[in-house]
């Protein structure tokens, strides 16, 4: 076997059964989805200026409170297996609205949390129902484009998700000047509401019910096992989660490291995290300029192998304490830019292979993209929530991403 950076063909069979929108059509689509995406975003990094006030407050560690973050990660990895074959069964609003309804009613149960094992629960609930929007929309691409168009089309729906990781921390610190922490998850269940009636009312039915799964839930489990037993799909997924916990690695321990090593205040360290989400927004629409001259692949084999590099770069001067908090912040945004380019082109790749089985196969990307960042969120607090720590799990990550994406790109 040779290998070779190429895009995945499209397989026999994995036709759109819906027209695919153009021009202003397509930027609607594009609007609808990213906010219903922005869901899991805002669930997650919302509180996150919040950690340090929630641990003194619940009288616990910074290692502890953590795991509510891994928590709401896992619910959303998760929920992802669960949600996206049934929206293959029941088409993709119902399942949508559902799972919304679930987020909402967990924010509110998080108000009255007495401990943190009761909100960590509640959190990983938050996070089973916030997947629906993600799943979904990921499938409602999926029914509409592929390879190429899928990839250019995901760009752009970061570009309005990507909005997110700017305003949740920004909020979550100007709602601590006003309100304890419990306040942020009342934003939250207004938020999912918001989602909710945007799904049942705005976003397109994708898949008409002549093209539904049916039979039960024998044929749901066939179809897992078929798209599982797809060894290249399984490496690219796996790519995809590897490259999401690059970022995830960041935002589990930047909150500790700028506010605690660093000394940030919430509000200071919620505009610091604004840098960040914008050099990851702008090297997602970038990524669509490349699009026109290189493949998917390449573009994220060599974003890879570049943010390896900046990795190794990053231990080093967190190992040496070089430069203080520019000393943390320059790598981070150098990492960040180059994972923009992954992030929608490997889910593309990823999904281009199993059209017939889009629920499921969205849910298989979208559990790996969660399951790596609750993965390397703990990985973060063990090694001691510091510079150092924050370096090794980024660089891991993009070492560990590089390899699968090769992996995934031989024939």
């Amino acid at each position: 076997m040779t290998s070779r950076v190429t895009d995945a063909a499209v397989p026999a069979g994995s036709a759109t059964v819906t027209p695919a929108p153009e021009g202003g059509s397509r930027i609607r689509l594009v609007l609808i989805l990213g906010l219903l995406t922005a869901l899991g975003p805002f669930t997650v990094d919302m509180y996150l200026p919040a950690l340090p006030a929630i641990a003194d407050d619940l009288a616990t560690s910074d290692a502890t409170v953590q795991l509510t973050l891994t928590g709401t990660l896992l619910g959303l990895a998760v929920g992802q297996l669960v949600i996206g074959p049934l929206s293959d069964v029941l088409g993709r609003r119902r399942p949508l609205v559902v799972g919304t309804s679930v987020h909402v009613l967990a924010s509110l149960a998080c108000w009255f949390a007495p401990s943190i094992t009761v909100l960590g629960a509640l959190r990983t609930l938050q996070g089973l129902g916030a997947a629906a929007t993600g799943v979904i929309a990921m499938a409602v691409v999926r029914d509409l484009y592929a390879g190429r168009d899928a990839a250019v089309v995901l760009s752009r729906l970061m570009l309005v998700m990507g909005v997110a990781p700017i305003l949740a921390p920004t909020a979550g610190g100007l709602l601590l000047t006003v309100v304890s922490w419990h306040g942020i998850f009342l934003v939250l269940a207004g938020l999912g509401v918001a989602m909710m009636l945007l799904g049942g009312l705005a976003m397109p039915e994708t898949l008409p019910p002549h093209t539904r799964v049916r039979g039960g839930i024998r044929p749901l489990l066939r179809t897992y096992g078929t798209v599982l037993r797809d060894r290249r799909f399984v490496m690219l997924a796996l790519a995809c989660g590897l490259g999401r916990a690059v970022l995830w690695a960041y935002i589990a321990g930047s909150a500790f490291v700028l506010q605690e090593q660093f000394h940030l205040s919430a509000l200071t360290y919620g505009l610091a995290f604004t840098g960040g989400a914008a050099v990851l927004i702008a090297s997602t629409q970038l990524n669509v300029v490349l699009l026109g001259h290189w493949s998917p692949m390449r573009i994220s084999v060599v974003s890879l192998a570049v943010s390896a590099l900046i990795g190794i770069l990053f231990v080093g001067i967190a190992a040496a304490e070089l430069g203080g908090v520019l000393g943390f912040v320059l790598p981070v945004l150098a990492l960040l830019c180059a994972t923009g380019f992954v992030m929608p082109n490997a889910p593309a790749l990823a999904l281009t292979r199993h059209g017939e089985a889009a629920g499921t196969a969205s849910a298989i990307v979208g559990f790996a993209q969660f399951g790596g960042a609750a993965a390397v969120a703990p990985v973060v607090g063990v090694l001691g929530n510091t510079g150092l720590a924050v370096a090794v799990a980024m660089s891991g990550a993009a070492l560990l991403a590089l390899g699968a994406l090769c992996a995934g790109a031989r024939d």
